[in-house]
């Protein structure tokens, strides 16, 4: 099916997702217009490397839920639902399990990994987006710079960006307390 390049309200793009043929496709509602993520190799064994050591972190901390690819949006946004690689939602926030359409509230922690045909410039307005509405903490992974770059907020509402290198340790600051990642760790071959 040939998507859509009309603005669209989530009830109409969970429609979309809803049907046969898109049952296994990577969509997101980015401020009404939907786009499909193209997964490569490299991108998923980085999503399947960094989701699994926070899968075990938070599991042997019992500290909440952790996933792939999981649908998020917030109520009162009626054009975007959000579809990180990884997230991470605290126990304390955590919503009965979603069984069909979108959690209701952004993850905690967001993940995303860039793939070929993503910019920088798009990743850190995801970054924006998350942090804006709920989200504590983004992790950009950056294959081709082997880099990873955290975002925050500060108290003003200014995107505060810090960059990991290959020789750096990714922490979980409050989000994720204990939690690290060395960053060689995710992009090792």
């Amino acid at each position: 099916m040939e998507l859509q390049k009309k603005r669209m309200t989530v009830k109409e793009f969970e429609s979309i997702v809803d049907e046969s043929e898109n049952q296994n496709r990577r969509l997101e509602l980015i401020h009404g217009e939907i786009v499909e993520k193209m997964p490569t190799e490299e991108h998923g064994v980085i999503t399947l490397r960094v989701g699994s050591r926070i899968l075990d972190f938070v599991d042997a901390n019992n500290l909440g839920r952790v996933g792939v690819e999981i649908r998020h949006r917030i109520p009162k946004d009626h054009e975007n639902s959000r579809l990180p690689d990884v997230s991470f939602t605290r126990k304390e926030r955590l919503l009965p399990l979603v069984k069909k359409g979108s959690v209701q509230q952004m993850p905690d922690l967001a993940v995303e990994v860039k793939s070929p045909d993503d910019s920088e410039a798009d990743l850190l307005k995801k970054a924006d987006y998350y942090l804006r509405n709920g989200t504590q903490l983004v992790w950009l992974m950056l294959p081709d710079s082997k880099s990873v770059q955290a975002c925050t907020m500060d108290a003003e509402g200014n995107l505060q960006i810090e960059t990991f290198g290959s020789d750096a340790i990714l922490e979980g600051g409050d989000v994720l307390p204990g939690f690290i990642l060395p960053v060689k760790d995710i992009f090792r071959e």
